[in-house]
C-alpha cells in the first residue's frame, strides 16, 4: 500500500517559518499550526477519540475547525464534515448513517439546531485535558480521510468517501493546471464543509502557500483582500463573483492576482463577458464532491475561444462522452464520464449505487454535456433534474421525499426556476389525497422543518394531475412550462 507523510506535519518540517493562516484574529506558521494540532490531537484522545473512529464535524469556518479538521488526521480517524446549513433531522440522519462517534460542533449551531444532547462543543473541547496519543507519521492513500454527503435521486443522501489519495491527487492535478508560485496566496470564502473549501485547506498544505481565512463571504471583504493582502487566487461560485465584480466597480484587480477559479454549475455568459470586459483571470471548472473538487478546468487564455466552456481534465484525469453504451462524437450530448485517482471509491453503505456510478474505473456522473473538436468540455446540465443554487447542489427528489411524508400530499414535483440572486431556486407542485386540503405556508412551513433554509421550497402549486410519460416517470421539463419564470 503506497503511504505519504502526514501532510501537516511534513510541511512543518519542511517550510515551519512560513505563514500558514492568516485571520481577522491571528496568523500562524505551519510549525504554529502543527504544535496546536498535536495539542488538539491529545484532547481528542483525552475526550476518548482513538484511531479507526467515525467523527462528524458540525462547525463554521474558524481557525479552531482547522485544528479539528487535521487534529482527527493526526489520530487516524475518519472525519464527517456536516453541512451547517442542514436542519437537526437532517443532521442527525447523516450522523447516524455514517455510524459517527460523536458530533463536534459550536454554540451557536448546538443552540440553533437543540443539538444539546448529541454533540460536544468545541470551546469545551479545546479547553480539555490532553492525553497522549500516537501522532500518524504517514496517510495511507487508500484509506478514507473523510466523508461528505451529496443528496441523491432516491431523495436520501449518500456519503462520498474521500481517500487521502484523492485529495492528495486533487491537490497535484490542480497545481499542474494553475501552476504554483512562492508569492501564492489563497482566499478562503467557502465553506471547509464544502469540497471546494476542503480542498483548499488541503491544497495549501500540500504547497506550503498561506490561506487568507474569512468566516463568511462579504464581497467589499474579499476585494480588499485581493487589492491590499497579497491574495493571488480565490475559488467562488457565480453568485459571488458576481457580488464581487459589483463592488469593485470601475476598478481593476492588481497584476498579482492570477486565479478566480469559479465552479458550482455553468456560468451565464453575460458574467464571463463582463469579466473579459474587466480583464478579471476567470478559470472555469466542473467538479463535484465525488471527484474531490475540480476535474474539468478551463485557463484564460482559452477564455475568448472557448467562453462557456468548462475546459480540459486536469493532468491525472480523463473524459468521455457516451450515450447509449457507446462514446460519441465531438458535439453530440451524453453523459459526462471522469476517471481518475481524484475520483471516490464509492458511496457509504451504497453497494448498487457504487456498482451504477462506477464502472470499469470510470465515474458516470449523470450531468449532461458534449465535446467539441478541440476536447472542451461544456456541461449542459448538472445532472438533469439538479437545482444549483447559490453554489448549493439541490436534488428535487430530496424535497419530494419531504412534501409526501405530508399525510395529505398524494404526489410531489420540484423543479428550479431562474432567480436574479441565487441563479436558480426550488418550487415545488403537489397534488392531494382524496379531498383533503392544505394551505401553502403550512406545507413550507412542514419543509422547513426538515430541510435546510436553501432547498425549502420558494413557491408550492397545487394541481389536479402531475405531467408523466407512458411509464408514469414525472415529466419535470413540463413543470416548467405551467409556470412564468421568477425574476
Amino acid at each position: 500500500m503506497t503511504t505519504i507523510p502526514n501532510w501537516l506535519a511534513n510541511r512543518a518540517y519542511l517550510t515551519p517559518n512560513r505563514v500558514a493562516i492568516k485571520s481577522e484574529e491571528i496568523t500562524l506558521t505551519f510549525k504554529e499550526l502543527h504544535q496546536r494540532v498535536v495539542r488538539t490531537a491529545k484532547q481528542l484522545s483525552y475526550i476518548g477519540i482513538n484511531k479507526g473512529d467515525t467523527v462528524a464535524v458540525l462547525l463554521m469556518n474558524s481557525v479552531e475547525m482547522i485544528q479539528i479538521i487535521h487534529g482527527l488526521n493526526y489520530i487516524g480517524v475518519t472525519t464527517v464534515l456536516l453541512n451547517a446549513r442542514l436542519t437537526k433531522h437532517e443532521v442527525l440522519w447523516q450522523n447516524e448513517d455514517s455510524g459517527a462517534k460523536l458530533i463536534i460542533s459550536e454554540e451557536k449551531l448546538v443552540k440553533q439546531l437543540g443539538l444539546h444532547r448529541d454533540a460536544i462543543m468545541i470551546e469545551e473541547l479545546l479547553d480539555s485535558p490532553e492525553q497522549e496519543v500516537d501522532i500518524q507519521a504517514e496517510f495511507l492513500l487508500e484509506m478514507t480521510n473523510t466523508i461528505m454527503y451529496t443528496s441523491g435521486t432516491t431523495g436520501k443522501p449518500k456519503g462520498v468517501l474521500q481517500t487521502y489519495g484523492n485529495h492528495w491527487w486533487s491537490a497535484i492535478g490542480s497545481a499542474l493546471n494553475l501552476g504554483l508560485k512562492e508569492e501564492d496566496c489563497w482566499l478562503v470564502v467557502v465553506p471547509f464543509f464544502h469540497i471546494s473549501g476542503l480542498s483548499i485547506l488541503i491544497r495549501s498544505v500540500v504547497y506550503g502557500i498561506p490561506i487568507v481565512l474569512q468566516k463568511g463571504f462579504s464581497p467589499k471583504v474579499a476585494n480588499d483582500a485581493i487589492m491590499n493582502q497579497g491574495v493571488t487566487i480565490v475559488s467562488v461560485v457565480s453568485t459571488m463573483l458576481t457580488k464581487m465584480l459589483n463592488e469593485l466597480g470601475g476598478e481593476s484587480y492588481p497584476p498579482s492576482f492570477r486565479c478566480m477559479l469559479l465552479g458550482g454549475g455553468p456560468a451565464p455568459m453575460p458574467l464571463l463577458e463582463k469579466c473579459q470586459q474587466l480583464n478579471v483571470p476567470v478559470y472555469q471548472s466542473y467538479g463535484m464532491t465525488e471527484t474531490a473538487s475540480q476535474i474539468v478546468t478551463l485557463a484564460p487564455e482559452y477564455s475568448l475561444g472557448k467562453i462557456g466552456s468548462a475546459g480540459k481534465p486536469l493532468f491525472p484525469c480523463q473524459l468521455r462522452i457516451e450515450k447509449n453504451g457507446g462514446i460519441v462524437k465531438p458535439f453530440e450530448h451524453g453523459e459526462i464520464v471522469v476517471k481518475g485517482p481524484n475520483v471516490t471509491k464509492g458511496y457509504l453503505h451504497r453497494e448498487v449505487a457504487t456498482k451504477n456510478a462506477i464502472k470499469n474505473d470510470w465515474f458516470y456522473t449523470g450531468d449532461l454535456g458534449y465535446v467539441d473538436n478541440d476536447g472542451f468540455l461544456y456541461v449542459l446540465d448538472r445532472r438533469s433534474d439538479l437545482i444549483i443554487s447559490g453554489g448549493e447542489n439541490i436534488y428535487p427528489a430530496e424535497i419530494e421525499a419531504i412534501l409526501l411524508s405530508h399525510a395529505f400530499v398524494n404526489e410531489a414535483g420540484v423543479i428550479g426556476v431562474p432567480d436574479t440572486q441565487w441563479g436558480q431556486v426550488p418550487v415545488a407542485f403537489v397534488t392531494m389525497k382524496d379531498e383533503q386540503t392544505v394551505d401553502k405556508e403550512e406545507l413550507i412551513a412542514f419543509c422547513a422543518e426538515r430541510l435546510g433554509r436553501y432547498k425549502i421550497p420558494k413557491d408550492i402549486y397545487f394541481l389536479d394531475r402531475l405531467p408523466r410519460n407512458a411509464t408514469n416517470k414525472l415529466l419535470r421539463r413540463n413543470l416548467l412550462q405551467l409556470i412564468s419564470p421568477k425574476e
